[in-house]
């Protein structure tokens, strides 16, 4: 599972480039509608997982904001569960 970033920011400025890692951009923090768009959640699912303490986030006055690294540790989180459920049912 690849991530990317967003194709162009509603403010009008081009998105980061994709440095490889974890295949999140330059950016070091991103809106919840980025987050949104690049884990291909919804709002609602996205916030819940940040209420169950599976995607950390910061807030900013009053923005919250998702961690580069939260987003790749988020991914890393769901590969490690998918591969133990996929060994638990062999």
């Amino acid at each position: 599972m690849s991530l990317t970033v967003p194709a162009a920011r509603p403010d009008g400025g081009q998105a980061a480039p994709d440095t490889g890692r974890g295949g999140v951009g330059t950016k070091a923090l991103y809106r919840v509608s980025e987050a949104m768009r690049l884990l291909s959640l919804s709002r609602s699912v996205i916030y819940n997982q940040i209420r169950s303490g599976r995607l950390r986030s910061v807030t900013q006055g009053t923005t919250r904001l998702i961690p580069a690294d939260a987003i790749a540790d988020y991914v890393a989180l769901l590969k490690a569960e998918a591969k133990a459920e996929a060994e638990a049912s062999r």
